[in-house]
């Protein structure tokens, strides 16, 4: 008997150690989001002690020269750009979505929405520069002030590149409730159409606020597109075609040189940024809650509003089961015309990179020596790959731990894993230049590391992390709690179950949550000029800077000198990207094959 317990006590002790070390790295979040949250508070101190906080934030001129910090324009530019922004995505997505999922033959939905998950891969640097390239050119000819830069440019660019995510996850959740309300809808006379618009998108309503909440995230939150198409002066908008500046650019444009209560100033735009993104996760949050109030079934619905036999009479809460034919093929064929336009569109911006940029990319741009007399590729290849190799070699472990612990040892129920939950999906929507800051004052200063590229790995491992946890997360929970118990009732431990059965039933998802990130890294810029730098040099080690294939592209186009080369890293990026789809892809199906 005795020894038997001895055999048994090692397991126990390993199984606590490891729990404790899941728990460890699931508080992650939580310990991230306060701590950024602090230390932004309080290096904006001294400028909220001087200017004060309401002078601050309703002030009407930024000239540091002169020490006036009010950023009142840049928070109204903000709003602007992300209203003008989420409607035009909104729009544009939604209707995508439905075509996409309701309407599309088999065959070419899934065509759409590979192309739909390419492009929101594509880094945001690739869709200022066409924009740059292209649509202000086009937008100067046709402004009454001759200016193409401002507002519409900004708005634009934005709305292409929050359209694929709202589609995708507009999509999901048409879908979702595709499965469970449409043959009823049938039942009840309604045509395809009246079924669609009637009833699955109005039961899908919450999903899809969330998708525009997500989308407006993105709009405020984005630097670099827009920073190349706004025209950056610090004034309200007074048209379509008026130079603005965003908060975002605020801080990337002048982070680089400020000093004493400038620099003060710029940590405490990211503080008002941090603030609007609260605001958005707090609605976020409630969205989330009030998706049970779409959950109901047809039948219930029946016994609570007693229905009359006479379908054309029949509505109810939120529905109208009976949807005007005629208005039902109407919105059909909007569905159809926003499909094929956001299509083209996504489709040109691609082929023009490709086009421009392909012919231009040489053995010599690729591995030929940077220097001061020309810029090459090698050494942002370099960089990237170290930064590659050290942001996922930390995150990796720290993520999937943290989702075992979500998921294998807590209750569902449990108000500390809701907390960690909230926690993760708001370090997710912290924009990258906050991120940058962050990593800035911590990492190089606090620290004493410098800008370089261990900066750059330690700054990432807080921006991939929380996808790498969801999407983590959500594969152990589809692994059938049958093969966990077997594992358990075979007289396996509950570790060596997570790491014998569990983990290698989620790889696929594991593996595609991994590729995901490293689209994020290689498409990352905001984050990075701040905290690996923007130098030509090659690096000597983690310790010194580096240059992301992002800030390099941002360079070659800031030069002005170097429009082919920037064409050529484009068209590099968008190839890198088609293949991590490629492979998504092929794991997705694999992973629907296993279960």
């Amino acid at each position: 008997m005795k020894n038997n317990i001895n055999k048994h006590i090692p397991n126990e002790i390993i199984d606590n150690i490891m729990k404790y070390i899941f728990f460890i790295c699931s508080i992650f979040s939580v310990i991230v989001v306060f701590s950024i949250c602090i230390f932004i508070f309080f290096y904006s101190i001294p400028v909220f002690k001087e200017v004060g906080f309401l002078k601050f934030v309703f002030g009407m001129n930024w000239e540091p020269s002169f020490k006036k910090f009010g950023i009142f324009p840049m928070i109204v530019g903000s709003i602007y750009i992300t209203i003008l922004s989420t409607f035009l995505g909104v729009g544009f997505g939604f209707f995508t979505s439905v075509y996409i999922s309701m309407f599309a033959p088999k065959k070419l939905k899934v065509v759409l929405a590979q192309l739909i998950d390419l492009l929101a891969g594509i880094p945001s640097i690739v869709y200022g520069f066409f924009g740059m390239s292209i649509l202000v050119p086009l937008l100067k000819n046709i402004s009454p002030n001759g200016i193409g830069e401002g507002l519409l440019a900004s708005s634009i660019i934005l709305a292409v590149m929050i359209l694929p995510t709202i589609t995708s996850i507009t999509r999901y959740n048409l879908e979702e409730v595709y499965k469970h309300y449409y043959d009823g809808a049938r039942a009840l006379g309604n045509t395809h159409s009246q079924a669609v618009f009637g009833v699955i998108v109005k039961a899908a309503k919450s999903g899809i606020f969330a998708a525009i909440v997500l989308g407006m995230g993105r709009a405020i939150g984005e630097t670099m597109a827009v920073m190349m198409v706004a025209g950056n002066a610090p004034s309200i908008p007074e048209s379509l075609f008026s130079y603005f500046r965003t908060m975002t650019i605020n801080i990337a444009l002048e982070m680089g040189y400020a000093t004493g209560i400038h620099r003060y100033a710029l940590i405490g735009t990211a503080f008002v940024l941090l603030i609007f993104i609260l605001v958005i996760n707090i609605i976020l949050s409630i969205l989330k809650k009030n998706n049970l109030y779409f959950s109901f079934s047809f039948s219930n619905l029946f016994k609570k509003n007693k229905v009359s036999t006479n379908i054309e009479n029949f509505s109810f809460k939120n529905f109208d089961i009976k949807m005007s034919s005629i208005k039902a093929d109407m919105l059909k064929y909007i569905s159809i015309f926003a499909s094929a336009v956001s299509t083209l569109v996504l489709i040109f911006i691609v082929l023009f990179i490709l086009i421009r940029g392909i012919p231009h990319i040489t053995l010599n741009l690729l591995f030929g020596e940077s220097n001061n007399s020309q810029m090459t590729l090698l050494p942002a290849i370099v960089s990237t790959a170290m930064m590659l190799f050290m942001s996922l070699i930390i995150s990796i472990p720290l993520s999937v731990f943290a989702a075992i612990y979500l998921t294998e040892y807590s209750n569902s129920k449990s108000k500390l894993i809701h907390l960690i939950r909230i926690f993760t999906d708001s370090l997710a929507g912290i924009p990258s230049i906050v991120f940058g800051l962050f990593g800035m004052l911590v990492f190089a200063e606090l620290l004493g590391i410098g800008r370089s590229i261990l900066t750059g790995s330690l700054t990432l491992v807080l921006i991939i992390m929380p996808s790498i946890i969801r999407q983590t997360e959500e594969t152990l929970i589809s692994i059938p709690t049958s093969l966990r118990e077997g594992s358990l009732a075979l007289g396996a431990s509950k570790v060596r179950t997570i790491f014998k059965i569990v983990l290698p039933c989620g790889f696929s998802g594991i593996i595609t949550s991994v590729i995901l990130s490293i689209g994020r890294i290689l498409g990352e810029s905001a984050a990075l000029i701040y905290t690996a730098g923007a130098v030509r040099y090659m690096p000597k080690g983690y310790l010194s800077s580096g240059s992301s294939f992002s800030v390099m592209m941002w360079m070659f186009s800031s030069e002005g000198l170097y429009i082919n080369q920037t064409f050529a890293t484009a068209s590099i990026l968008l190839i890198i990207i088609i293949i991590l789809n490629f492979l998504l892809f092929f794991l997705n199906k694999k992973l629907k094959k296993d279960y």
